[in-house]
């Protein structure tokens, strides 16, 4: 049996195959509100065979959390009736879907949507490049962060009686989640500053809200990553000791598996060792790890859609020897899912052929 379809059991919640949906923003859901669209967006992955859906990313309800109108929110009466009618209509095709729940931080837009007039935060008042942030409440003040913690676990909450599987927290890519866990985004000298460990609170104390807020048996995914936006070199770990003290107070919390994004997932993670991020994080913690990165087409995404560059197909054989092998355990899929919902069937029934010429049309289009 192909590797990618042995049935997975997530911390109680039976997967059919190990295919997940990577969350991907898509702006389709103006004032915020996902609508007929995005439930039909979501039903047709579903339908097609995938294992697990995480959504595109949704923001938490604090004011700075967000810097589009466009992005859904995951609170409100109107955006979470939308969110209920996209879980019903996934389940009825046979599907198994969660939130991605998220707050953006610094890498906010002054002036923009939802709410214009919040300011730009983070952790020390610093932008990914390490510059000041402008506005005098830059800095997320202790009360500030009770507020986002409680977002998060009221967001989480709100999955679960809306009839969600789960929930993914977005701890990467230079959001605000991870930009306390990086040193060149948090300086604070507080409880939530210094070695890795300590600047793993805010992440581990949003973790046990949310836990606490949707019980024992409602998986909870960490999505993970080293690399930021803007600044793929970047390292919250350079060994596997270092790693490990990041990842421990997360399980620690209730994290019940992760989400490790790498931007290729052939790469090697730490010298020595042919093991991924995803790799390694499910060999230090035991935990179900997903793995994403590249899968299908490879070529960064911004510069193929701006025309200086097309994606090129990469070979699925070495992504299920490494899956044969149980180096993780789940694989994201991004751009190949996005472009066409029926890849995990045609993978299952060996309709290759079928992919290319779909890949070949969906080339031919952004050439």
């Amino acid at each position: 049996m192909n590797p990618l379809f042995r049935p997975f059991d997530l911390a109680g919640l039976a997967l059919p195959n190990r295919i997940v949906m990577a969350p991907m923003t898509r702006q389709f859901s103006p004032g915020g509100v996902p609508g007929q669209d995005v439930v039909d967006y979501y039903t047709r992955r579903a339908a097609g065979g995938v294992g697990l859906i995480v959504t595109e990313g949704t923001y938490v309800d604090h004011p700075s959390a967000g810097t589009s109108s466009r992005v859904p929110r995951f609170y409100g009466d109107e955006a979470l009736a939308g969110w209920k009618r996209v879980v019903d209509s996934v389940h009825a095709a046979g599907g198994r879907i969660m939130p991605q729940l998220w707050h953006v931080g610094a890498t906010r837009k002054a002036g923009r949507g939802p709410v214009p007039e919040a300011p730009v935060a983070g952790p020390s008042g610093l932008a990914l490049d390490g510059t000041e942030l402008p506005g005098p409440d830059s800095v997320l003040t202790l009360s500030d962060l009770d507020d986002i913690i409680a977002a998060f676990a009221g967001a989480a909450r709100a999955a679960r009686e809306a009839g969600f599987d789960g929930v993914e927290l977005h701890g990467a890519h230079g959001y605000l989640i991870d930009q306390f866990l990086w040193s060149r985004t948090n300086k604070r000298t507080d409880g939530y500053g210094g070695d890795p460990v300590t600047r793993a609170r805010f992440a581990a104390e949003v973790t046990a809200a949310v836990r606490a807020a949707v019980g024992p048996s409602f998986p909870v995914i960490f999505r993970m990553s080293q690399w930021k936006s803007g600044a793929y070199d970047a390292k919250l770990a350079d060994d596997p000791q270092t790693l490990e003290n990041v990842l421990t107070p997360l399980i620690e919390a209730g994290a019940d598996a992760f989400h490790a994004s790498t931007r290729r997932y052939w790469q090697p993670e730490f010298e020595g060792s042919d093991l991924n991020l995803a790799g390694w994080v499910k060999k230090l913690t035991g935990h179900p790890v997903i793995t994403v990165g590249s899968v299908g087409l490879d070529v960064v995404f911004t510069t193929s859609l701006a025309g200086e560059g097309i994606p090129s197909r990469t070979e699925i054989g070495p992504l299920l020897d490494r899956l044969e092998r149980d180096e993780f355990d789940l694989v994201a899929v991004g751009r190949s899912l996005i472009a066409d919902p029926d890849w995990p069937a045609k993978i299952r029934d060996g309709r290759t052929e079928e992919i290319i010429a779909y890949q070949n049309g969906m080339l031919a289009q952004l050439h």
